[in-house]
């Protein structure tokens, strides 16, 4: 999503524009970096629990519209609306329509979509719990919810790398910015299973980085535009950021990207059974 509420750090702007401004020249570049890293996966996650053919789709965050549109052209769904604050990234074609709204005020009819998808959305919410039941509502009896967010695997344990520093400050940075706090990601599936979804299972896919790769791309950018909240935390300067930068492109480079959890659940099919 390239932008969202956060529950209050105006410093950061109510959709984080001061760091991540959709206007800014490459913000589509970015978030389509961060779309190559991940799009694949999370494709193969929602062709194996059946989406296809038939399927009504709400893909919250769309951010520049790749998955959905991979979901009207692999996947062969009915239809997918794309949710997203700023929607200049998403051009409607057939089967996509396009709509601009606020994920934490969502004015969809109850048990409208078979697949409700939102990808590196609420981890960025201070209200995540009350959203993860509002998104379970608008799930069709017998469909899915799925979310997918960011855990850090830089812990205090992980050997200190330019890359390790530089992740750390910036989940610091974002945190005190906009909001954002991968630390309940882990819970989600304690959170489908609150909203009164069945079947519920989650995991996680780490990217590999390597030089010139689409994730180090992202993280390269990411750290570029957060650069100012990263430096206000006191934990790196300017060089250190630079020497980050060159060490994701460098064959030295020896770190766990962070991973992306995929956790869904199902909603109850409320149909009699024969």
């Amino acid at each position: 999503m390239t932008g969202v509420p956060h529950g209050g750090a105006p410093e950061g702007g109510r959709y984080g524009e001061a760091v991540f401004p959709p206007e800014r020249a490459g913000e589509d570049e970015r978030i389509d970096s961060g779309a190559l890293a991940y799009d694949g996966f999370s494709m193969a996650r929602l062709r194996a629990l059946g989406v296809g053919p038939g399927w009504t789709c709400l893909d919250v965050g769309a951010g520049t519209g790749t998955l959905a549109r991979r979901l009207l052209d692999e996947a062969g769904v009915a239809s997918v609306l794309a949710v997203d604050r700023d929607v200049r990234f998403l051009p409607p074609r057939p089967g996509l329509d396009v709509r601009a709204a606020d994920v934490t005020a969502p004015d969809f009819a109850p048990g409208t979509f078979r697949l409700v998808h939102a990808r590196f959305v609420l981890m960025h919410l201070a209200e995540r719990e009350r959203l993860v039941s509002s998104l379970a509502e608008l799930v069709a009896p017998g469909g899915v919810l799925v979310l997918s967010d960011a855990v850090d695997l830089t812990s205090d344990r992980t050997p200190d790398t330019p890359y390790t520093v530089a992740m750390r400050a910036m989940w610091q940075g974002l945190r005190a910015t906009i909001g954002t706090d991968v630390s309940v990601v882990p819970a989600y599936p304690h959170l489908l299973h609150g909203a009164g979804l069945e079947r519920v299972a989650a995991e996680i896919h780490v990217p590999p980085l390597q030089p010139g790769s689409p994730i180090s791309r992202f993280w390269a950018e990411t750290w570029e535009r957060s650069r100012a909240a990263m430096l206000a935390t006191g934990a790196v300067d300017d060089a250190t950021l630079d020497e980050a930068v060159r060490y994701l492109d460098s064959a030295a480079c020896a770190a766990l990207s962070a991973g992306m959890l995929t956790a869904w659940g199902w909603k109850p099919d409320a149909r009699p059974q024969r």
